[in-house]
């Protein structure tokens, strides 16, 4: 069947009142940014529904896209005639569409909806015209009022006639960017991926920022956290990746602190750079891939004496889950298989054997002292680098014959 264009219904969007016009804007630059692939594609946010016209374009991978997107509540192909088209028009292609999905034992019913008046036929006349021709040309098929196998949506607008039967679940949650803007400490872990991603499904627009301490992660492992970036592209569009230099910090504190300890300050130290980089992009908090317990720096008395470097919001999507339920969310979303590629990021290098759980804060104020935060935290800062990460981009491609050698 060749489909016209794809309609979008809208899900949380149809209860945000007067803001509802600003999230609908919102979900249709999204949907762009998505489907920038296909070139002849056009998005048309409308109030009661969001079109994209397919231009010839296959529908199935813009579904595929389009499936990923939050903000959309379910989405049907369409087949778009003209508003004056006639019955026997109208009855063809309904009976294209059925048959394309029929199997002997399936029902149907049709469901009309008549917009434009001037038709020249009323609900019931569409729905008796198109039935008795699909029952007359497809007789093995049955009539089913309540929970049909098949129902043909025929909508009678002053644009056109549309007529579909499928409707796709979407992504749901809130179109990425109507949430307010955060950043994530993105690792190439499993974790941060999976916190990126509830964030988003909120509406949350999130710059990642990925700390790298070069030569001690390799270029692969940079690239790994871009690419884990561009994954969560799919859910929303364009994402901010910035690069921040952890090198000295870690060697300073690797040098000056007490092994126990190294983590704990290590940790405080990334939290602020990020807080400082969160306050200059007027962004609003900072969002972490935390789960309570899964590690020694994520025990409530570690995460109270990390967090009092700063005011600055933190948040923890992840604080409650379990390894498994991240995994399973990861997989879903396809970051798991890239976020186990074997690069190590700067949390797992100098990771001292016995950390401390239970970090005293007056002691770790104490050895912070042994090393000039500021300092440090200027250096740094001074050579963050962002990267506008868009959908389809791909960094690990180009190491893709050094990650072949460590397979």
């Amino acid at each position: 069947m060749k489909y016209s264009e794809i309609m979008v219904r809208y899900g949380e969007l149809s209860t945000k009142g007067k803001n509802k016009r600003d999230f609908i804007r919102q979900l249709g630059k999204n949907v762009r940014d998505v489907l920038r692939s296909f070139e002849a594609v056009e998005v048309k946010a409308q109030r009661d529904r969001l079109h994209v016209i397919l231009n010839d374009q296959d529908a199935t991978p813009v579904m595929d896209a389009l499936g990923k997107v939050f903000g959309i509540e379910t989405f049907s192909p369409v087949v778009k005639l003209p508003s004056d088209a006639p019955l026997e028009e109208v009855q063809k292609t309904a009976l294209e569409m059925i048959k394309e999905q029929f199997t002997p034992g399936k029902t149907f019913k049709i469901s009309t909806k008549r917009q434009n008046k001037d038709y020249p036929l009323n609900t019931y006349g569409v729905d008796n015209g198109i039935g008795g021709y699909i029952l007359d040309n497809l007789p093995e098929i049955d009539v089913k009022m309540k929970n049909p196998d098949i129902e043909l949506r025929v909508e009678v607008r002053l644009s056109g006639i549309y007529l579909s039967s499928e409707t796709i679940q979407g992504a749901l949650g809130l179109p990425v960017g109507t949430g307010g803007r955060a950043t994530m400490m993105l690792s190439g872990g499993i974790d941060s991926p999976v916190a990126a991603y509830l964030a988003m499904k909120r509406g949350v627009k999130v710059d990642m920022i990925h700390f790298y301490s070069p030569p001690y992660t390799s270029p692969q492992a940079l690239a790994k956290a871009k690419d884990l970036a561009e994954k969560l592209t799919a859910f929303g569009g364009t994402i901010d990746f910035i690069e921040v230099p952890f090198t000295k910090v870690q060697e300073d504190v690797k040098e000056k602190v007490p092994e126990g300890y190294l983590m704990t300050i290590q940790r405080r130290m990334m939290l602020r750079l990020a807080a400082a980089i969160t306050l200059d992009r007027s962004c609003n908090g900072v969002f972490t891939g935390e789960s309570l317990g899964q590690v020694a720096s994520q025990t409530i008395e570690s995460m109270r004496v990390i967090n009092e470097v700063t005011s600055v919001p933190v948040l923890r999507p992840l604080l409650s889950f379990d390894k498994t339920e991240i995994i399973k969310i990861a997989r879903d979303i396809d970051t798991y298989d890239l976020s186990i590629m074997p690069f190590e990021d700067c949390c797992t290098i100098f990771t001292p054997p016995s950390p401390k759980t239970k970090p005293d804060l007056e002691k770790t104020i104490k050895f912070e002292k042994r090393i000039d935060v500021d300092a440090l935290m200027e250096e740094s800062l001074a050579d963050v680098k962002v990267t506008k990460i868009r959908v389809g981009d791909d960094y690990l491609n180009a190491e893709k014959d050094v990650f072949a050698e460590l397979l």
